[in-house]
């Protein structure tokens, strides 16, 4: 967290929080604190997440409309963890913090577990696609009530403004990524192949129990291409495997990964295969994202080895307008088929 955020995160704040949402039954227990506070939190016996998110990063309204479009999944019957009101019947609770406010809010926990990269098998990968798939069916349905603000489009998040991030001597970087935000721009955009996505299912977002997964964190809920949805799995299932060092070792997995997943993804919704010949244009779009997210996010002149590398080979990629990996598309299709 920024740490003008984290000086106005006061214990009188989050006491306030707990009790809207009625839960001070035990010792709350802090889950992260990168982009939102999160903390597991008892009501009745029964874990919960408690969320404060600041607003610098959200708006009122732009909560209201994720936690409406996440209930909106939760009552279609799709594993997702819906979001609970407060004691004041309000889904979404605004604390003030000198002149700004923090918005608390409190989300169902995840049955089951954290998967880790050595749980990864085949099996995951289909049940991960036919949860991407239900989502991206179901939001074609989905009719935003009169009194919810619209989420923003993909285009409209302030990490593509990346310019106000990224150093301005990296110029050559800063062409390449606005050449890649034009390219983008220019995709067509139909009911079958955009709508409001989650943007972030990767494995850190899902638990999952007896093979049954179930997606929380909708932060970064946008209008975006449903190819995107596809993309970004596989992105982090491949960066997540730090043991792939090389491009090929890289493609090699993520051409498995994306064969079993859109197995289980087509299953639940119709895509053009048009859309999956341009996943590499969101690859590199999620580098673009995450080297504007560490130059935010972090001092990168303290940074460790490990960070340094990943922010290192993220610029190397897009400098060569290359992505992180290579997907033989027919080859999926053969798949497809058996």
């Amino acid at each position: 967290m920024e740490e003008s955020v984290s000086k106005l995160f006061t214990e009188e704040i989050f006491q306030q929080a707990l009790t809207l949402f009625d839960a001070v039954e035990k010792e709350p227990k802090e889950l992260g604190d990168f982009e939102n506070y999160a903390f597991e939190v008892y009501r009745n016996g029964t874990p919960f997440i408690l969320r404060l998110t600041h607003s610098s990063h959200r708006t009122k309204d732009q909560i209201e409309s994720e936690l409406d479009w996440l209930n909106f999944l939760a009552d279609q019957k799709i594993n997702v963890c819906r979001s609970l009101p407060s004691i004041n019947g309000s889904y979404v609770e605004a604390l003030a913090a000198e002149d700004t406010f923090f918005f608390a809010c409190l989300f169902k926990k995840a049955n089951g577990k954290n998967v880790r990269t050595e749980d990864f098998n085949d099996a995951l990968f289909y049940e991960w696609g036919k949860l991407v798939g239900k989502m991206n069916h179901a939001t074609k349905n989905y009719q935003i009530p009169e009194q919810i603000t619209k989420r923003p489009e993909w285009d409209e998040e302030d990490l593509i403004v990346f310019e106000q991030y990224v150093p301005a001597e990296d110029k050559d970087l800063i062409e390449k990524g606005n050449a890649l935000l034009q390219q983008i721009q220019k995709l067509e955009k139909t009911p079958d192949s955009y709508g409001l996505i989650h943007s972030d299912v990767h494995s850190g977002n899902f638990f999952v129990e007896n093979g049954n997964i179930e997606v929380f964190d909708f932060d970064d809920c946008s209008y975006h291409w449903f190819a995107s949805d596809i993309a970004i799995p596989i992105y982090y299932a491949v960066w997540f495997q730090t043991d792939l060092k090389t491009k090929q070792e890289r493609s090699q997995f993520a051409q498995n990964f994306a064969a079993h997943f859109l197995k289980g993804y087509y299953e639940e919704n119709d895509l053009d295969v048009y859309w999956l010949k341009q996943l590499p244009l969101f690859f590199k779009l999620r580098d673009l994202t995450l080297y504007s997210v560490f130059h935010k996010k972090e001092d990168l002149s303290k940074a460790n080895d490990r960070l340094l590398k990943l922010v290192s080979d993220i610029r190397y990629r897009l400098l060569l307008d290359e992505a992180i990996v290579e997907i033989d598309v027919e080859y999926i299709l053969n798949e497809l088929k058996k």
